[in-house]
């Protein structure tokens, strides 16, 4: 993959890692895209730990998530630029709920809900981007551990780190926002999902797109092999 396709990578992954603590934050005990912790706060929930009204929170972001996704899947099996038409409708939703942050417009529960619901939506949309996972890694994780567990690292295993070190750098950008001005806290995100946006739309370089290119793996989850 061209380097820009991989920068286009490490931009998604550090979004990611901006949207869930923004929405951790300022949403309050929930993420936008890793769903996996989702279901394990709902169970959490259900025994009667964790704060007042997590499960409703958890049930909106599984459903705005599944409901980015299938919209992403539809996307995707149209003709045309798959890639930036979804990167675009990402930057939309994002860019839409940093507005409504920015200009203090989240006034109540049902808004946060409402908030919650756009950037998960959005991350939704994003998952189906590329096969390369950009929002959620345990099996990025795993299968980098693996190869250097088994001295069988990749030449692409560089990306692979940064992807993950983006992560925690958008979560900590985010963070750092909401503590010193809260109205940027969901700017990172934007700018960086922008900024992927900007990369994807530099044309390549011969006439085959990169490995990561290709359709993402439906129903396949993140299996352990993915990096």
């Amino acid at each position: 993959m061209p380097w820009h396709g991989e920068g286009a990578l490490l931009l998604l992954s550090g979004a990611s890692g901006a949207a869930d603590a923004f929405v951790f934050l300022c949403v309050g005990q929930v993420f936008a895209g890793v769903m996996t912790g989702n279901l394990v706060l709902l169970g959490a929930s259900a025994a009667g730990a964790g704060e007042d009204g997590v499960a409703l929170k958890v049930a909106v972001a599984l459903g705005a998530y599944f409901c980015g996704v299938a919209a992403g899947a539809l996307m995707a099996g149209r003709r045309g630029p798959r890639v930036r038409v979804l990167l675009g409708a990402e930057v939309v939703l994002l860019g839409a709920a940093a507005a409504l942050w920015g200009l203090e417009l989240v006034t109540s529960y049902g808004d946060r809900l409402g908030l919650l619901a756009l950037v998960a939506v959005a991350m939704g949309v994003q998952g189906r981007v590329r096969v390369t996972p950009t929002n959620y890694f345990t099996g990025t994780l795993t299968s980098l551990a693996g190869r250097v567990a088994l001295r069988e690292l990749r030449g692409g295993d560089g990306w692979v780190l940064g992807r993950l070190a983006a992560v925690v750098a958008g979560a900590a950008l985010a963070a750092l926002a909401e503590r010193w001005w809260s109205p940027g806290a969901a700017l990172g995100a934007v700018v960086m999902a922008a900024g992927a946006l900007v990369l994807e739309t530099v044309p390549y370089r011969g006439g085959r797109p990169g490995p990561g290119k290709g359709k993402p793996r439906p129903d396949r989850g993140n299996p352990a092999g993915a990096v």
